[in-house]
């Protein structure tokens, strides 16, 4: 029962749903407005159907809502078209498309105003069930094409800057609710490009390239009456040439508010071409005079004149400059703002006379320059900036500016008399060298001073002419260095390097006195020496210009040359007689002919006078020390170089060696510095006498001594036996140092007093370690380092088997001061001690007897003791039970 509720109510909700779904068909919503000759097209679409995906349609259309309805076209009968249209559906002026499954559009290329009616749209029924609509209808109607566009032809020529105005009048004759717009566009080329379109909702649409253009006032729209509309673009620049074209457009606003171009129409308004501003503009600077050369002289005021002329004048901003020699003198910006580049002290041009700049009228500007002097001569022109603002008048003045063009006029000539500076120049040697590496110091005095103008600068050239036959070459002038009239030093070739490190310097101490130092002098240095003093003004263009010299008289620099020399002698202080002795040798410097010095020590040695020089240490002038390749890592400690005076160095070597004897000295270099922080320079050098170091290294002495405190032991006892080692003749290295000193020590044991077959018992190496030997003999041994040469043999637990003769035998190991290594020395074996382990008898006895008695004791107590008790036992028995005599009687009786 339960099974048929369910199925009951699943058919229930088919058919519901099936309810629920019905064919419905629709068309584009009307009426429909369009102009004749225009084509039409009328969409129509099916949904909520069954059956194939792909739909049918048929089209029909009536006069009136009800009449006889005329087949226009079918999708799938080619002959379904009423006769009176077959042709034109054959002609494809009337067509269907299929744009999906379920929707077609019906399409007129050119509509009729006898094609105005109501349209059917048909869907043939594929479903199994007749529900819902089948056809849609919607009325068309065909209004005529009265829409005119009557531009106005712009002017060809525009001057840039200038104003141009679009004119254009679109009309149509109202018999339905349709709407216009206009739409100015510009062609260049073969593309297009709108400027702005105006309706048809009284909106205004700008083109992507105008919408600033048009938001700063730029492009205006003017709306006049009867259909009149003007587009004004304000401030033309040669980017808006260009053929102009004006489109007028009929609107319809359909149900749904779409709006929807029934007809259009363009006109071609005209071709525009812009003139540039550079075209017409023009720039002329005269004087007064009306001469293209002006001569003034000192103090006089300069009066220029600028005039300019261009076809678009008033709608130009201009930018004046006045230049000299190319340099901006004075400015009046386009908004008026005079900007003076002479009024600022210290500058390139700020000895020149004050300048002004006014405008006298349209187009002239005039330029005065109060209180001409020398700087203020020179070419001058007049330089003018036209510049056009982007932005609408309307904008506000918040446009933007760009620059049109740009012209510069002729030169006119401004001269101003000057008369050049007179001095006198001398030259004195202040501080004259009487050696070589003394300062010297040259000052160049400038007096006399007369017409040097005002802010001007004296400079100064140095030059120098070598003596003839100085160092092998010929005679040679050349430039030390110069200071120009800012002060800049400008070194010689030859200089560069010595002024640049500051050994010489080239200053100047007061306006009208110049120096030249050297701090040292050399030999290259001796010679004529002139100074040339240079007068310096600033020019028309701001520099500095050379405008007189005057050189002075040569002064001769020389004095008596002398080498410096250098002697060292080397002497020994501490004599290194045998090896592991310290040597120590001194060396010391003496000089001539040279000042403050610094040296540089090299000590040297070598085997033999024709053996190869080793170096073994060195030190710098800055006391730098460094070993030498010929050095041992190893022994580095051992040597020392230190600068024990002024002009005394000592070497120490300790722990000498066989492979330190040879002969040793000092090579010794002395530097010189021009100043302090520059780097040393090499004067000369010298070696010292040989030291020779020589010695015979023997070696040390060993013996060997055996001794025991006593030889004869009882069983368990501990036995001793010391082996001692003594030395001599070592060298004192040896003797004070242990750690130099080792030794190999073997134990010996033979049972035999004086045979022949020994065994060894134990050892222990020269690194301490310790060896036992097997042994017949449950004792134990151990070997002590009791100091540096005892060796002490310790036998604990000595047993009968013991007993014997003992001996060593040992190694020396020695570190020899003469090569520096480990050196083995003979063996040498000791005398040998006859060890005896004693038997005692009574001692041996004792225990046994003890404990002999002990158990005979204990025996016989406990044999009495257990007889007592027995009897004891036997005798208690016996009087308990006593035997009856009255019953034996009874026996015998019986």
């Amino acid at each position: 029962m339960k099974m048929d509720k369910c199925l009951l109510m699943v058919v229930v909700g088919v058919l519901m749903l099936g309810g629920c779904s019905a064919r419905m068909v629709t068309v584009s919503p009307g009426p429909l407005i369009r102009v004749e000759g225009q084509p039409v097209s009328i969409r129509c679409e099916v949904a909520e159907y069954s059956g194939p995906r792909e739909q049918d349609f048929e089209w029909m259309m009536t006069r009136v809502t009800i009449g006889t309805r005329i087949k226009i076209i079918s999708t799938f009968d080619a002959g379904y078209s009423d006769p009176s249209l077959s042709q034109r559906v054959a002609s494809g002026d009337i067509s269907v498309e299929r744009l999906l499954d379920y929707q077609v559009e019906l399409k007129i290329a050119e509509v009729k105003t006898t094609d105005a009616g109501f349209y059917w749209c048909q869907t043939p029924s594929t479903d199994s069930v007749i529900s819902g609509n089948y056809e849609a209808l919607v009325q068309l109607t065909v209004i005529p094409n009265t829409l005119q566009v009557s531009p106005l032809t712009p002017p060809p020529v525009v001057s840039e800057g200038s104003d141009l105005t679009l004119s254009c009048n679109v009309t149509r004759t109202l018999t339905h609710p349709t709407y216009l717009s206009v739409t100015w566009s510009v062609k260049r080329g073969a593309t297009s490009e709108d400027i702005l379109a105006f309706g048809p909702q009284g909106d205004v649409v700008t083109g992507a390239k105008y919408a600033r253009r048009y938001a700063d006032g730029g492009i205006r729209l003017v709306p006049g009456k009867n259909g009149v509309f003007e587009l004004v673009i304000s401030r033309v620049t040669s980017t808006d040439e260009g053929i102009y074209e004006c489109n007028g457009t009929e609107w319809t606003h359909e149900d749904g508010g779409n709006w929807i171009q029934i007809v259009e129409s363009m006109k071609e308004m005209g071709t525009v071409a812009v003139t540039p501003t550079g075209q017409s503009l023009s720039v002329k600077a005269s004087s007064s005079s009306s001469s293209s050369s002006l001569l003034l002289t000192p103090g006089e005021t300069l009066t220029l004149l600028c005039s300019v002329a261009a076809d678009n004048l008033p709608s130009v901003s201009l930018e004046v400059s006045w230049l000299a020699d190319g340099r901006d003198l004075i400015t009046m910006e386009r908004s008026g703002v005079v900007i003076s580049n002479t009024s600022s002290s210290g500058g390139a041009l700020g000895n020149r006379g004050e300048a002004s700049l006014e405008r006298t009228g349209g187009g002239e500007y005039r330029l005065g320059v109060r209180g001409v002097s020398g700087e203020d001569g020179g070419a001058y022109t007049c330089r003018i900036r036209a510049f056009i603002e982007k932005g609408g008048r309307s904008s506000g003045g918040g446009g933007r500016w760009h620059m049109a063009a740009e012209k510069t006029s002729s030169a006119v000539t401004v001269k101003v008399a000057q008369i050049k500076p007179s001095f006198t120049v001398t030259l004195e040697a202040i501080s004259n060298p009487q050696m070589t590496a003394e300062p010297t110091e040259l000052a160049c005095h400038v007096t006399n001073i007369t017409h040097l103008p005002l802010g001007g600068r004296l400079g100064v050239t140095w030059g120098h002419t070598t003596l003839p036959g100085l160092v092998g070459g010929p005679q040679t002038s050349n430039s030390i260095g110069s200071l120009d009239g800012y002060g800049n030093l400008m070194p010689g070739a030859m200089y560069s390097d010595r002024l640049k490190s500051g050994v010489m310097s080239l200053t100047r101490v007061q306006p009208d006195t110049f120096k030249l130092r050297f701090l040292r002098t050399q030999e290259i240095d001796m010679g004529q020496y002139v100074c040339t003093v240079s007068a310096w003004s600033v020019s028309s263009q701001g520099d500095m210009m050379n405008t007189g010299e005057a050189q002075s008289a040569p002064l001769a620099v020389r004095w008596d040359t002398k080498r410096p020399t250098l002697n060292v002698v080397a002497k020994r202080l501490r004599e290194a007689s045998v090896g592991g002795a310290t040597f120590e040798m001194s060396c010391a410097v003496a000089t001539e002919n040279l000042g403050e010095a610094g040296y540089s020590v090299l000590v040297q040695s070598q085997d033999s006078l024709e053996g190869n020089v080793r170096t073994i240490m060195t030190l710098s002038p800055d006391n730098v020390l460094q070993h030498g390749g010929a050095t041992d890592p190893n022994r580095r400690d051992s040597l020392v170089l230190t600068k024990s005076g002024p002009a005394e160095f000592r070497f120490r070597l300790a722990g000498v060696q066989l492979s330190d004897r040879g002969f040793y000295w000092c090579d010794i270099t002395a530097w010189t510095k021009q100043q302090p922080g520059h780097t040393w320079t090499r004067a000369t050098s010298a070696e010292s006498n040989k030291v020779k170091v020589d010695f015979q290294e023997n070696g040390p002495s060993f013996s060997v001594a055996i001794q025991s405190d006593g030889t004869n032991v009882y069983p368990w006892e501990t036995a001793k036996m010391e082996c001692s080692l003594s030395v001599s003749g070592s060298s004192p290295k040896t003797r004070a140092h242990t750690d130099d000193l080792a030794y190999e020590v073997r134990w010996f044991f033979t049972r035999l007093r004086g045979g022949q077959t020994t065994n060894q018992i134990a050892s222990v190496d020269r690194f301490g370690v310790v060896t036992k030997d097997d042994r017949n003999s449950s004792s134990d041994i151990s070997i002590e380092r009791t100091d540096t040469h005892t060796y002490l043999l310790n036998i604990h637990g000595t047993q009968d088997s013991d007993s014997g003769e003992y001996h060593c035998v040992a190694t020396p190991w020695y570190l020899s001061a003469s090569t520096g290594s480990w050196t083995q020395a003979a063996e040498l074996t000791s005398s040998r001690i006859f060890l005896t382990v004693k038997f005692a008898v009574w001692e041996s006895l004792q225990l046994p007897l003890l404990y002999g008695v002990s158990a005979s004791i204990g025996v016989g107590l406990f044999s009495l003791v257990f007889g007592l008790v027995c009897a004891h036992c036997c005798c208690r028995n016996t009087m308990h039970t006593p035997r009856s005599r009255n019953k034996l009687m009874d026996l015998e009786m019986d």
